[in-house]
């Protein structure tokens, strides 16, 4: 890095946070542990070595789950408030670590300083959210068909929740499952993504004080680091009851398999395709912003990031100039500068997609309209920064079909009813979020309709790329199916139980069955 300043800033989240040039890699609670193979975290922003972080072996993995198991058989007895109050003062430490986890969110993983604040603050807010659901954990009270019973339903605490989570959002998406599980009386184990080890060694430093201030048992939240070797403990493993993974389709089937083979439960957030439709009545300014925004934000590394834009084409060549010369605005270069709109990508595996997947559009007949392309040069050293790009294409094109980690757009036409942009949207195998952009009441409730997006969010006019924490984030098809964050989400993290109470001095039996002894 070659601004002096900027390497002091960073430096001093890193020690604010915790982190040094060589750290331990597996916790339960009670510090940092194991002596596996050492995790080198390089920084896609210069391709300079943050630190190093210890990999967890199965010996290191059989000791976090035996304390996980014994921490939950003594979490699960404390109040829901009362783990509630422990996720309040987490939430807090994060509002004072704010800046510097957001800073180092965004050099490790190459987002802008802006989006790494903003995951932080996402964590900031489900934390929130989960504190006030700490007191709504509630059950149904149901009519019983025999006189003088009382049947109802509660929620218990599940057990030991195992989280994996993908490099683009190295920190809200644990966020968002172990604060819920937390309150729900569950014990996490965190494999974190490879790419990204020193947000999560953060998290687990941040989660190991507060805890420990309250005598929180050891177990409650814990951290195992390494490939996808080290998922497989968990995926594999009997005793953790619920698997929640984000990330690829091909990685989601892999656990989907394994934790089904042992009748276990999968919460799966996977691959996106998410296309916005432009109809005539859109307003076409909103439409570029959110258009722009989805298509390059992160650098096109979001599980929501827009991929596809379906325009009419009464529309398309005022879309497409509109997109062209913003296009033309967007700044490339070190995300920590707020001056700049994209970052890289997260390494070079991902420019070589990035790059592949251009040279794919175009053999099957797509039309670049915005060149894409490597950046070199000075600020470019690292090799991981590249053009956002636009291409005229056909729905149909396998690449279009597929998911591509990185800032292309795909410009798609469409022509008469609504209905043919609605099926050119669902006409992919993922299924997680949508937008229209119209001022017509009639088209929005139709895209809304059971005939309209079959994807797990749908919106009208914002765009695709983005989320509140209160409402269920996920999607369908091979997105997974699954659902996080806020509504009711947090009832996947619990188990079910029907309670039925009989206050009579006889035992009437049900559907009016008569049995005497």
């Amino acid at each position: 890095m070659s601004n002096i300043a900027e390497k002091f800033e960073i430096q001093k989240a890193l020690e604010a946070l915790g982190i040094n040039d060589e750290n331990q890699g597996t916790s339960y609670g009670d510090g940092f542990f194991g002596n596996g193979d050492s995790i080198p975290s390089y920084s896609p922003v210069d391709n300079n070595l943050i630190g190093n972080v210890t990999q967890t072996t199965q010996e290191d993995y059989n000791k976090v789950i035996a304390e996980a198991e014994k921490g939950f058989r003594e979490w699960r007895q404390w109040t829901a408030p009362q783990r509630g109050e422990v996720v309040r003062q987490f939430n807090e430490e994060l509002r004072r670590l704010k800046e510097p986890l957001g800073k180092l969110v965004s050099y490790e993983m190459g987002k802008s300083y802006q989006e790494g604040l903003g995951e932080v603050q996402e964590m900031i807010d489900i934390c929130d959210f989960a504190v006030g659901l700490s007191r709504q954990l509630y059950g149904l009270t149901m009519h019983s068909e025999r006189p003088g019973h009382r049947m109802y339903e509660q929620w218990h605490p599940l057990g030991v929740v195992g989280i994996i989570s993908a490099f683009n959002f190295p920190v809200a998406v644990w966020s968002w499952n172990t604060a819920l599980a937390w309150v729900c009386g569950d014990a996490c184990i965190w494999k974190a993504s490879e790419k990204t080890p020193l947000t999560a060694v953060a998290c687990q430093n941040i989660a190991n004080r507060i805890f420990s201030k309250n005598n929180v048992p050891n177990g409650i939240s814990c951290l195992i680091t390494g490939d996808y070797k080290v998922g497989e403990m968990m995926t594999n493993d009997k005793r953790v009851p619920l698997i929640s993974a984000t990330g690829s389709i091909r990685m989601g089937k892999i656990v989907a398999q394994a934790v089904a083979k042992r009748l276990g439960k999968s919460l799966l957030e996977l691959g996106g395709n998410n296309a916005i439709i432009v109809t005539p009545d859109a307003d076409i300014k909103n439409t570029v912003i959110g258009a722009v925004f989805g298509a390059v934000g992160t650098c096109g590394q979001r599980c929501t990031s827009t991929r596809r834009l379906i325009v009419h084409e009464e529309v398309h060549d005022t879309v497409k100039d509109a997109l062209t010369n913003a296009y033309k605005q967007i700044k490339i270069g070190n995300p920590l500068d707020e001056n700049n709109h994209v970052g890289p990508l997260i390494d070079k595996d991902a420019v070589t997609n990035y790059s592949n997947a251009l040279d794919k559009a175009k053999a099957e007949g797509g039309n670049i309209i915005v060149e894409g392309g490597i950046l070199e040069g000075e600020g470019y050293e690292s090799g991981c920064y590249v053009k956002p790009a636009i291409v005229e294409a056909e729905n149909h094109f396998e690449i279009v079909q597929e998911e591509t980690f990185a800032p292309i757009l795909y410009l798609i036409k469409y022509k008469g009813e609504l209905q043919n942009a609605i099926d050119l949207q669902n006409g992919v195998v993922q299924g997680l979020s949508s937008a229209i952009m119209t001022n017509n009441l009639r088209e929005a409730e139709q895209f809304l309709s059971a005939q309209g997006s079959d994807c797990g969010i749908a919106n009208v006019n914002i765009g695709t790329s983005g989320a509140e924490i209160g409402g269920a984030f996920g999607g369908e098809k091979e997105t997974g199916g699954g659902r996080e964050s806020g509504s009711d989400a947090w009832k996947i993290y619990m188990r079910r139980q029907t309670n039925t109470i009989n206050y009579t001095s006889e035992l009437p039996l049900a559907q009016g069955i008569k049995f005497e002894l």
